[in-house]
C-alpha cells in the first residue's frame, strides 16, 4: 500500500469520525438517595442486560459520574432513541462526613468518602454545563420537592435550555405523594415511578423517546 493511499484512508477515517452524529447524553440528576442509580440500572438492564453501578442506603454511594453508552430505548408506539445514560452523584450544597459516620462507617473512611462525593458533585455539574443533552430530574416522592431542588442545577438546565423530564420516584412507598411534585413543576412533565419495582417505567420510556429522540 502506497503512502498516498494510506494517507487518503487516514484522512477519510478522521473525516468520518468528525462528521458522525454524536449520541445524545442524558444525565440523571437529583438529590442524594433519590434513586438515580437504581433508575440508571433499571434502564440499562431493561435495554442492554447490564448495570451502571451499586446502590446502597448510605448516602452518596455514587461519588463519580458513570456512563453507559449506546443504550437504545424502544417505546410501544414504535419510537426509539439511542443515548448514553449518565448516572451522577447526588447534588447537594454541602457534604458532611458525619453523614457516613451515622451509618457506622469509620471516621477516616467517612472523610475520604465525603471528599470523593464533593469532587463528584463538581464533576457532575461540569458534565451538565458541557456535555449533557437532556436531563432526567429525579426526586423522592416521599419528601418535600422544594427541599430537594438545587437552584444552581436548575439554573444551568434553564440557561442551556435542556429538555427535562421530572421523575417522582419511590412511588411504591406508602407515604409517597407524587402529586406534590407535580404541583411544584406545573410546566414540566412529571412521571411517577418506582425505579426499584419497575412500576410505570414503560410510561417513562415513552416520554424519553419523544423528549430526547
Amino acid at each position: 500500500m502506497t503512502f498516498l493511499v494510506r494517507t487518503k484512508q487516514k484522512i477519510s477515517r478522521l473525516l468520518s469520525a468528525f462528521f458522525k452524529k454524536r449520541t445524545c447524553r442524558i444525565g440523571i440528576y437529583g438529590p442524594p438517595n433519590a434513586g438515580k442509580t437504581t433508575l440508571a440500572n433499571r434502564i440499562v438492564r431493561d435495554w442492554a442486560g447490564d448495570a451502571v453501578g451499586p446502590v446502597s442506603e448510605v448516602p452518596h454511594e455514587t461519588r463519580r459520574v458513570r456512563r453507559k453508552e449506546d443504550i437504545t430505548i424502544k417505546a410501544q408506539n414504535g419510537n426509539s432513541v439511542t443515548m448514553d445514560i449518565v448516572d451522577t452523584p447526588g447534588v447537594t450544597t454541602k457534604i458532611d462526613y458525619n453523614e457516613f459516620v451515622e451509618y457506622g462507617i469509620e471516621k477516616d473512611e467517612a472523610i475520604k468518602r465525603a471528599r470523593e462525593a464533593t469532587e463528584g458533585v463538581a464533576e457532575a455539574m461540569h458534565w451538565l454545563r458541557e456535555d449533557i443533552d437532556g436531563v432526567i430530574y429525579m426526586l423522592d416522592s416521599t419528601q418535600d420537592p422544594f427541599q430537594q431542588v438545587n437552584i444552581m442545577l436548575v439554573g444551568i438546565i434553564e440557561s442551556r435550555k435542556l429538555p427535562v423530564l421530572i421523575v417522582a420516584n419511590k412511588n411504591d412507598l406508602p407515604d409517597a405523594s407524587p402529586a406534590r411534585i407535580k404541583s411544584a413543576f406545573p410546566q414540566h412533565p412529571v412521571i411517577a415511578i418506582s425505579g426499584l419495582e419497575g412500576t410505570n417505567v414503560d410510561e417513562l420510556y415513552e416520554k424519553m423517546t419523544s423528549y430526547f429522540g
